[in-house]
Order: structure tokens, then sequence, then C-alpha cells
């Protein structure tokens, strides 16, 4: 067995060649394939330059855990940390797959990658708020549409641009206190109490028969359960929604000047900001350590649900932040390994 093995690696030349054309037979599309050996091109030039550490290796299979660490450290300053991430989650399953199989005999980037999602959203000048505090707050928030708003965002762990992007389409879950008949997209058939949080929407893009004005920055679209608490307070606010003006229905409209309209990003802002100000959570030049903005909300989300459940993976499939190997695994099996984790560990807010 040891002797096949052997013969294998030996006969292995060029072993990104090797990953990327058993990636195509699992079905992968080739716009996923350019991407990861753009990514492990890079790689590879760099770990066979005298860029690493101890000088140039031969090849990726010599590669170590030093060399892994100097090459996310010289993406720093170039690249967002989710773009960094997003690449070392490639070469993460490139050596996973390729000790799987046999040709290599370890993965370096593993602990890489598990250092990296230690630091995951992380601010220790960042104002730290507990889940009695934050439910004090939102109980203060009287209005249906800004308290949905409000707990959208903390429960969904949602970017801005995303919550603005939600059409009524996207959300299945009874409604009955108002004669409202939800008729969600088929990707949420099966996934009753859930939420869909698309990839598609770019701004200046038509989706759903309206052109958007906010983008979503997830690579792949993710379902998001919905708990009680926040199925009561979407009825809530659906029971007083206006009509759209949009054919695509958004689910967050306006309700003052622009009646009707989608919200946008900056409706969100100042409706956060002038709530966090009446609270004291919001000064005029305090930043980002002290303020808490709606992007405060997604790392709230992500802190105590992270510190809940000790499943970094769920809450990064939550977030949208993982590649597209790791949303599949948790597509697949998503009522078991994200709903079910969710409603176990998600706080209570009402």
């Amino acid at each position: 067995m040891a002797s096949e093995v052997e013969t294998e690696r030996e006969a292995i030349e060029d072993p990104i060649a090797y990953f990327l054309e058993d990636q195509r037979y699992h079905g992968r599309s080739e716009r996923t394939i350019a991407e990861h050996e753009r990514v492990l091109r890079a790689f590879e030039a760099f770990v066979e330059s005298e860029e690493t550490p101890g000088g140039p290796v031969e090849s990726p299979a010599e590669a170590g855990r030093r060399e892994c660490m100097a090459w996310v450290h010289s993406l720093r300053g170039d690249l967002e940390p989710g773009t960094i991430a997003t690449y070392a989650s490639y070469v993460h399953r490139f050596y996973d797959y390729m000790t799987q199989v046999g040709a290599f005999e370890s993965n370096p980037m593993a602990l890489v990658v598990r250092e990296m999602d230690e630091s995951i959203d992380t601010n220790p000048a960042r104002r730290e708020i507990s889940v009695p505090d934050m439910r004090e707050f939102v109980a203060g928030i009287p209005h249906p549409l800004e308290r949905a708003v409000v707990l959208t965002l903390l429960k969904t762990g949602v970017r801005v641009g995303e919550l603005c992007n939600l059409d009524l389409r996207d959300l299945s879950m009874p409604v009955e206190s108002c004669e409202m008949t939800l008729e969600p997209r088929v990707q949420l058939d099966g996934r009753p109490n859930s939420l869909y949080v698309d990839s598609e929407p770019v701004r200046g893009k038509t989706v759903n028969g309206e052109e958007r004005t906010a983008s979503n920055k997830r690579k792949r679209a993710t379902v998001i359960p919905v708990d009680d608490e926040l199925r009561r307070v979407l009825e809530e606010w659906l029971a007083i929604r206006p009509d759209a003006a949009s054919p695509a229905g958004p689910l967050f409209l306006d309700t003052g000047g622009s009646w009707g309209q989608r919200l946008e990003p900056s409706d969100i802002r100042y409706m956060v900001e002038s709530h966090a100000r009446e609270y004291g959570w919001y000064q005029t030049g305090g930043g980002a350590a002290e303020n808490v903005t709606p992007h405060y909300f997604r790392h709230f989300f992500t802190t105590h649900l992270r510190d809940r459940t000790g499943d970094r993976g769920v809450v990064k499939y939550l977030r949208g932040d993982v590649a597209s190997d790791v949303i599949d695994t948790y597509t697949h099996n998503w009522g078991d390994q994200v709903r079910r984790v969710y409603e176990r560990n998600v706080y209570s807010l009402l």
C-alpha cells in the first residue's frame, strides 16, 4: 500500500493541475476552478521564490507552516481581511484534498487557517455590549419597522446592503395576523422560517425587476434561520407594511417621506444612529470603537453566537464569509448543521 502511495506521489508532476482536474470531475464550475487556479498559482510562485523565510522550496508539496504563514502575511496591506481568508481557504482545501488522496504527507495550512479563524471580526478596542443591555436597547424601539430592521440585523448578522436588498420572496414563514401569504423563492422550499440572503444583487444591476442601489458582498447565497422572536417582530411589521412602489416587493419599505420605497443603507444607518444616540451609544466623532452602528450589530452577532455555539464554521456560514466548498457542506446538511445549532444557541432579545 505504501509503495502505491509513493508511486502516485512521484507520478504527480503538477499537484495544482491534478487537484483542479479532480475538482472538475467533482462538478465544480469553470469559474470556480479558474479562481482557485489563480490563487494557487500565486501561492506556488511565492513558496518557490526567494521571499519565503527559509528560501525557496521545490513545490507546494515541500512547503511547511512557516511558508504558508509568510504567504498570508504577504497579502496583508493589499487585500481585505475577508479576501485573504478566502484565499487561505483555497490553499487549505488544496492541501487537505491532496493529503486525503495520499499525494501529500500533511496539510501545513490547517493550523494557519485555524489561527485566522480565532481572529474573526475581533477588535479589542471596540465597545462590548452584553445581551441584557442589548435587550433593553431593543425594548426602547417602538416603531414596528425600526424594531424589525434592528432585530433582523442583530439576529442574522447581515450587512446593511444585504438587508436593504431583501424582498418578500426571500422570507419563508407563516403570517397569521394579517391578510398576506408569502410566496418564497424555490431555494427556500422545505426550509420554513428562514431568510434567503442572495449573492446576486449589485449596485446598478436589475434583480427581480428592480435596479438595486446597494450591493451584497456574499460570494454565495446563504439561508439563515428565523427564530420565534424575529418571526414575531417581522409579522408585526408586515401587518402595517405599505404597498410597495417596486414590483420586486421589497421586504423593508420607507414609511416616511419616501413612502413605499425600498429602504436604502443611509436610511438604516440614520435609524440605528438615532436610537443609539438616545441610548448613549453614539457620539459624534466617536468612531467605530465607541459608536453602535449597523456594522456593530454584525460584530455583536458574531461574538455572542460564536461564544455560545463554539462552532466557528456555522457562524462563518451565516455571515457569508466562507469559501464555496465550506458553504456547500452546510447547505447540503442545513437542518442539522445550521438550524439546529442556531436555534439552540441564539440569544433572546425580547
